[in-house]
């Protein structure tokens, strides 16, 4: 590498220049302590861990957006975590070990070895929170409402949320005696909403034509609450599993309506993100005109298990970064006040005073110092009295 471009980032690697990092942190700050108002307890995991702790078994999208590396000190595997919520999943489980509901938070760096989408950072710095125990509605009506809340919380208004289910696609699988093959093909072609294959896919497939009716509807039962009228029509048949997924979401979908009139509910029957480890509700708030969803979550019970305490479990994360764009999050000005290099030692215990009362103040170190451009003041001194005044 030349001196030319050693200034060059990976592709997808962000650095924060103060002026957004500065709106950042307090971004995360203010949302770290709207979850303490909930009662979510912040929790800090380390950067990197044993892969087998760390990856579980979340299947391959996972694994493969994993950073390995090899321990020098044990020899072991290990990982950059590409998600925080195993290692919050695993702290529960092992290290807290308590009874009941937990509810836990975070925010730090995570480091992916591929964006996840066109315009997605390799390096988002992940938020969100986490509740274990409770395995009821309830759980995950709170969830959703935190994650609503936590958008209005940023300043983001006017988001549109999407819920699916994984358990309805899941439990028609199951019983529809396509191979393994055809069901990754399937899935595949349900996530890109491509009815074409999938009519090709299920024509192709010896199962009973009203099992393939319905694994094809779900393709296009997607829209508002009504949805889930035509989705009980169509999916009268199906497995005892799937029209309780149906009814989940009409019960999750009627509270929060109450509690939030204007909000707009989507639907979503085929949506499967997380599908290799969510287990019940998955769900997504989206800013009207961009295309990527702004958090995601779900439920997702017992990845404890792995850790030798099985757990209910329900969450959601996003990338703080994506969330600041959006966010109308007022925060204090920056205004400084200026002292020039001849009055910084005489001037040292009115500078920690200035400071103490919440005063930004830049001291120069040197005659040669331009006054800072955030300064707007300058500090004085006339006959031994310190006095602030406009630049």
């Amino acid at each position: 590498m030349t001196v030319a471009n050693r200034w060059r980032l990976p592709d997808g690697i962000d650095e924060v220049l103060p002026e957004q990092a500065r709106h950042v942190e307090h971004l995360r700050r203010s949302l770290l302590d709207y979850f303490a108002l909930w009662g979510y307890e912040q929790v800090i995991p380390p950067l990197m861990e044993f892969s087998d702790s760390l990856l579980l078994d979340l299947g391959h999208d996972v694994d493969v957006y994993a950073f390995k590396l090899i321990d020098q000190i044990s020899g072991k595997t290990m990982a950059i975590r590409p998600d925080i919520t195993p290692q919050v999943a695993r702290i529960d489980a092992h290290s807290l070990k308590r009874e009941g509901a937990v509810r836990l938070c975070y925010a730090g760096s995570v480091l992916h070895t591929r964006a996840k989408s066109v315009l997605a950072s390799r390096s988002p710095i992940q938020v969100g929170a986490e509740l274990f125990g409770c395995d009821g509605l309830d759980g995950d009506i709170e969830v959703i409402s935190l994650m609503l809340g936590m958008l209005h919380a940023a300043g983001i208004e006017n988001c549109h949320l999407d819920l699916g289910h994984v358990g309805i696609y899941r439990a028609l699988v199951a019983d529809s005696g396509l191979t393994q093959d055809q069901q990754a093909e399937l899935f595949d072609a349900l996530q890109r909403k491509a009815s074409a294959e999938i009519d090709i896919l299920l024509q192709a497939a010896a199962i009973k034509p009203a099992m393939a009716n319905q694994l094809r509807a779900l393709g296009r039962l997607n829209g508002d609450v009504t949805v889930l009228a035509e989705a009980r029509k169509v999916l009268a048949g199906a497995p005892a599993a799937t029209l309780a997924a149906i009814d989940q979401l009409q019960a999750v979908a009627d509270v929060l309506q109450e509690r939030m009139p204007s909000l707009v509910v989507h639907f979503d029957l085929s949506e499967l993100r997380g599908y290799d480890y969510h287990t019940g509700l998955v769900f997504a708030a989206l800013v009207p005109g961009h295309g990527q969803a702004l958090t995601n979550g779900g439920r997702y019970n017992d990845i404890g298990a792995v850790f030798g305490r099985s757990r209910a479990a329900t969450g959601f994360s996003a990338d703080l970064r994506a969330v600041a764009q959006f966010s109308q999050l007022a925060i204090a000005s920056d205004a400084a006040i200026f002292v020039p290099f001849e009055l910084a030692q005489p001037a040292w215990h009115e500078v920690q005073r200035l400071r103490a009362e919440g005063e930004i103040v830049v001291v120069a170190l040197s005659v040669e110092d331009v006054v800072d451009s955030r300064c707007d003041r300058i500090l004085t001194c006339t006959d031994e009295c310190w006095s602030v005044v406009s630049l």
